[in-house]
């Protein structure tokens, strides 16, 4: 009987842990993808014929986005806390390095999305739907670090954002 007990408190233990993934995390950063709706996709001619390359400023058009509750966090392991605000469209957040002095992520213009194997992608939250959140803990090094959103369109409708991380 009193080993059944251990077992039960023992599942009990390991149940209750793993929604407390985050807490053993450095840092939380609580992330909102938003948009402005089903238009929210549209691309301008401009954009679509970019040559494999995107530049990271030109692609912040302001029809979605990505907000972070904070902009810098210590470096060790980092949980991103992932919440799709959109009514209406699925999005999805990767986290990929910036070298230093780097404004451009190689980008497959055919489909309208980064090439996340060349951008060096450290991990993603992928395909939320509306509503829905999902989370990523990471450990990250001092540095510069981009969250995007790689679902076509997206990235050049605006739905990036940097995050530093600091000795």
């Amino acid at each position: 009987m009193k080993r059944a007990s251990h077992l039960v408190l023992a599942a009990a233990s390991l149940f209750l842990a793993l929604p407390l993934q985050a807490a053993f995390a450095d840092a939380t950063v609580k992330v909102s993808l938003w948009d402005k709706g089903p238009d929210s996709a549209t691309m301008t001619d401009a954009m679509l014929a970019m040559k494999g390359k995107m530049d990271m400023k030109m692609a912040s058009m302001g029809m979605m986005g990505i907000k972070l509750d904070t902009s810098t966090v210590k470096a060790g392991k980092v949980t991103f806390d992932v919440t799709n605000d959109s009514k209406s469209i699925i999005h999805e957040m990767i986290v990929s390095p910036v070298t230093a002095g780097e404004t451009e992520l190689p980008y497959i213009v055919d489909e309208n999305r980064v090439d996340e194997e060349k951008a060096d992608h450290l991990g993603e939250v992928s395909e939320l739907d509306p509503g829905k959140g999902g989370a990523l803990t990471v450990t990250l090094e001092p540095g510069t670090y981009i969250l995007y959103c790689n679902i076509p369109g997206h990235f050049v409708g605006g739905m990036w954002t940097e995050l530093t991380v600091t000795k």
